[in-house]
């Protein structure tokens, strides 16, 4: 009997244990050809630059917000299809980089996909979901502070598909230079093959679920 309840108790802690982790993929995914960035246990496959505000709690990957910078993955892409959760501090800033160069700032040298707590707000080029400082997205999908967000980001050559919480916010030319960068590099001018970057702006931001499909 004594074997049997330890037992139990053995496998009652494998399956709590199991619960904390969130899962990373799901099997239609790893069917379709996604696989982890984020495996919910470690930095593995990430270079902290700046200061080292990261860190894994419960299956999930934290920006404590002290001192600035950004966490970037160890290799580059070029095309693919980027799916991620995140969470954010109330008044919280942060971002993902895209196609980012290891010099230069990343949100220049790549794009930067604004992650903002403004939920309920006019979306601008400072928005949720906006190109920073280049494009705006169509409409404001970001959920309050607090709230857990499903973002979907692909880049396929020129063109940049970006779907926020189920909804299609922004679909962009990346070679149309008529677009208003505000003295930035234009779109078209920006590296097309660089690292993948979540942004550390002072402020606590929570990622989960991170995935990722190349791309011809």
């Amino acid at each position: 009997m004594l074997r049997w309840v330890t037992g139990a108790f053995i496998l009652a802690g494998l399956t709590v244990a199991a619960v904390a982790q969130t899962p990373q993929l799901s099997p239609e995914e790893g069917e379709q050809g996604f696989v982890p960035l984020f495996n919910g246990r470690d930095l593995s496959g990430w270079q902290v630059i700046g200061a080292p505000s990261w860190k894994v709690e419960d299956g999930v990957l934290v920006c404590t917000g002290e001192g600035g910078g950004w966490l970037r993955t160890d290799k580059q892409y070029e095309n693919f299809v980027l799916r991620l959760e995140y969470k954010i501090s109330p008044r919280g800033n942060s971002g993902i980089f895209l196609r980012a160069t290891e010099r230069g700032n990343p949100a220049f040298s790549g794009m930067e996909i604004q992650i903002l707590d403004d939920h309920g707000r006019e979306p601008n080029k400072g928005s949720s979901g906006a190109i920073y400082a280049a494009v705006a997205p169509a409409k404001n999908m970001s959920k309050p502070a607090g709230e857990w967000n499903r973002v979907e980001i692909i880049c396929s050559g020129r063109w940049l598909v970006v779907t926020w919480n189920g909804a299609e916010i922004m679909r962009v030319d990346l070679s149309d230079d008529s677009i208003d960068t505000g003295g930035h590099p234009k779109l078209s001018q920006r590296a097309r093959k660089g690292y993948l970057g979540l942004q550390n702006h002072g402020a606590r931001v929570e990622f989960r679920r991170i995935r990722l499909k190349e791309l011809p």
